[in-house]
């Protein structure tokens, strides 16, 4: 018991991340990028039903009223953004509830930012020039590759994304010893994708290379835009380095009305799935409203990614205190 108030990263692992975090600022400011603050405890938090939120009480006699605490800071951003921001970031403590394992902590650090005026090609681009300027001293040979969904997706399955065959998903599941998928995914397409994705598509996103994959399905569009030339497609993308993903970005949806309907399915099926009530953001929508200006975002873990600049094995190992050990 002598030893349960220690960290369980070494003080070499604090002084790596304070690195980290210090490269990420200077990056930023070379760019005249603003970095801003948002609150974590809010009134409202995010529809989607792959997400679980930690709900909190706020007391203040004669009222009180439920708070969450945020699983990204993208709704409070934005809301600065119509505020007339221009170009922000944000590094900050973002929470997800039963998250945990090699790769998950409840409470994980979170860069996300927002470039005004830029599309997702733009946006990736950006995202390869920081993570190869990061990498640069660990993994000089590190470059970058863009491929779209569909394109490694069909590589690795056979099997085409846009196309729900769902005899050929439970197909490909058996072959490969997973008959429970069929329970875990019914007929749910999104889920089957999911399911296939990380399971078979994912841990070959690996080698000397920072892999950006755009052309995420419209079924997955989450807050993205529908791609233009392509109903099927939405403008999404994500980043993995040696398997792991490392973020999420979109060229962002500012139509309300489109984010709103979004919402409303996302509510319907939560009710449907029986899985916690959560109502829209009016403040959000009221500033998609007044007007979000044309721009692109992305999140990345910053946890994982310190892991993978210090050839780090597990979450625990960069954290100072998980909290399995808080």
């Amino acid at each position: 018991m002598s030893n349960i108030w220690r960290p369980t990263c070494s003080l070499e692992q604090l002084r790596a991340r304070a690195a980290m975090l210090a490269d990420i600022r200077r990056f930023f400011a070379d760019r005249q990028v603003l970095e801003v603050e948002t609150p974590l405890l809010c009134g409202a938090t995010g529809t989607d039903p792959q997400l679980h939120f930690f709900r909190s009480q706020f007391d203040f006699p004669p009222q009180s009223r439920d708070l969450f605490l945020q699983t990204s800071p993208e709704f409070a951003m934005k809301r600065l953004l119509a505020a007339g921001s221009g170009c922000i970031y944000q590094i900050c403590k973002a929470f997800r509830n039963g998250e945990a394992g090699r790769y998950h902590n409840p409470e994980f650090t979170i860069l996300e930012w927002y470039r005004v005026g830029f599309d997702m090609k733009q946006l990736m681009a950006e995202v390869g020039e920081l993570l190869l300027s990061l990498f640069s001293a660990a993994r000089p040979d590190l470059a970058i590759e863009c491929s779209s969904y569909r394109e490694v997706f069909v590589a690795r399955t056979g099997l085409d994304p846009l196309v729900f065959d769902l005899s050929g998903y439970r197909a490909f599941a058996a072959a490969h010893g997973a008959c429970e998928a069929g329970e875990l995914c019914g007929d749910d397409h999104s889920l089957w994708l999911d399911f296939i994705f990380s399971l078979y598509v994912q841990p070959a996103l690996i080698g000397d290379r920072v892999h950006l994959i755009h052309g995420y399905p419209a079924i997955q569009s989450s807050l993205a835009r529908i791609d233009a030339d392509d109903a099927r497609l939405s403008q999404r993308f994500e980043v993995f380095v040696d398997g792991v993903e490392l973020g999420n970005g979109f060229y962002e949806l500012t139509d309300a009305d489109e984010q709103e309907r979004r919402f409303d399915r996302e509510i319907a099926y939560r009710s449907s799935q029986e899985l916690p009530v959560v109502n829209k953001d009016q403040r959000f929508l009221a500033a998609l409203r007044e007007g979000v200006p044309d721009c692109s975002g992305v999140a990345l873990g910053l946890d994982r990614l310190l892991m993978l600049l210090t050839d780090c094995k597990a979450i625990d190992q960069v954290l100072a205190f998980p909290v399995a050990h808080a």
